[in-house]
């Protein structure tokens, strides 16, 4: 029989064998007994000499459970932060022989299919931000080592947390409007159930009611530019003194922020402050350029792999938050003076 070049697979096997490729891989897995006939395993197994069929190494380590692969679990890839954590957690699992898979969960939020016939075997651990932890239970990537991101520390899921200190960033965002001297805050706040984002409004609504005469709303938007431009817009035109400035949770939601702004003849930063969350690559594109705090998102997926790295290990992973820090820029200034 003449072959091809290209490497027989198990589809070719039980082509030859006439059988089914669940059939192969019961044969060649030795768990064919009492599911498949003798016959059918003997043609099985000579088809595959036959073919020169090997099976392939990464199949063979699923049922080790050792493929030095993991999971990285991240809400869908609508900003550039994602991959950067996935960069700096590619890097240090290069350095130390693991491959990273990266698995988006669709929505962002919500559970996710099974991207893996069998998760739990073909992976060694399991990276996953807070946003997406509902696909975790879909792949049951709770029950692999798992490392957390952006997670409640008390109520993790994981055998270690690493966290950016957005606590820290939300003081700084805080401590300069408040010291510009705007006292009617609009906080733009994602809607979206996440301990981050909680930890965003807590902060905030904190450092507000601790100045005297400081007042703070709140509107909540998807993290898209249009649900952002739809919630400033309602904010903005119900009756009541404007707010001075408005503390985008993201800097998705500055974006659509300004446009609202732009939209009702008002301009930043001369009638209201914009400040915003990530320093992603839109950060800088929008004009101003936007006063936010800088996430570093290659070190949180650095961080990230190194403490699932010391949990396969048994050792004890790293601890504190990775510092921000605010980038102040053209959209934040002193509130105007009232007329």
């Amino acid at each position: 029989m003449a072959h091809s070049s290209t490497r027989p697979t198990s589809r070719d096997v039980a082509q030859a064998a006439g059988v089914s490729q669940a059939a192969v891989s019961l044969v060649l897995g030795d768990k064919w007994r009492g599911r498949v006939s003798q016959t059918t395993a003997e043609r099985v197994r000579e088809a595959a000499r036959d073919l020169g069929y090997r099976p392939n190494l990464a199949a063979r380590n699923l049922r080790l459970g050792h493929t030095r692969t993991v999971l990285l679990v991240v809400p869908a890839l609508t900003t550039e932060f994602f991959a950067g954590v996935y960069t700096g957690a590619a890097r240090v699992a290069a350095e130390h022989g693991f491959g990273v898979v990266l698995y988006p969960s669709p929505e962002g939020i919500g559970p996710a299919r099974d991207p893996f016939a069998s998760a739990q075997a073909a992976l060694d651990g399991v990276i996953a931000s807070s946003m997406a932890a509902d696909a975790l239970t879909a792949i049951r990537g709770d029950q692999l080592p798992l490392v957390m991101l952006d997670s409640d520390p008390a109520g993790s899921l994981g055998a270690a947390t690493v966290n950016l200190d957005i606590a820290d960033g939300v003081r700084q965002v805080a401590a300069h409007l408040l010291g510009l001297g705007h006292r009617r805050i609009l906080h733009l706040a994602a809607d979206v159930p996440s301990w981050t984002f909680e930890v965003r409004a807590e902060e905030l609504a904190a450092h507000t009611a601790a100045v005297p005469g400081a007042h703070l709303s709140t509107a909540r938007a998807p993290i898209s530019i249009d649900g952002a431009l739809t919630a400033t817009e309602a904010a903005l035109t119900t009756p009541g003194p404007r707010p001075t400035a408005i503390v985008c949770d993201d800097d998705k939601l500055a974006a659509g922020a300004y446009k609202a702004l732009r939209r009702l003849g008002l301009r930043v930063p001369d009638d209201i402050s914009v400040t915003g969350l990530d320093d992603l690559a839109l950060a800088t594109a929008l004009d101003p350029e936007l006063t936010t705090v800088r996430l570093d998102a290659e070190l949180f997926g650095d961080r990230g792999m190194r403490a699932l790295l010391a949990v396969l290990d048994g050792r004890e992973p790293e601890s504190g938050d990775i510092p921000v820090e605010l980038v102040v820029r053209g959209s934040t200034a002193p509130p105007p003076t009232p007329r």
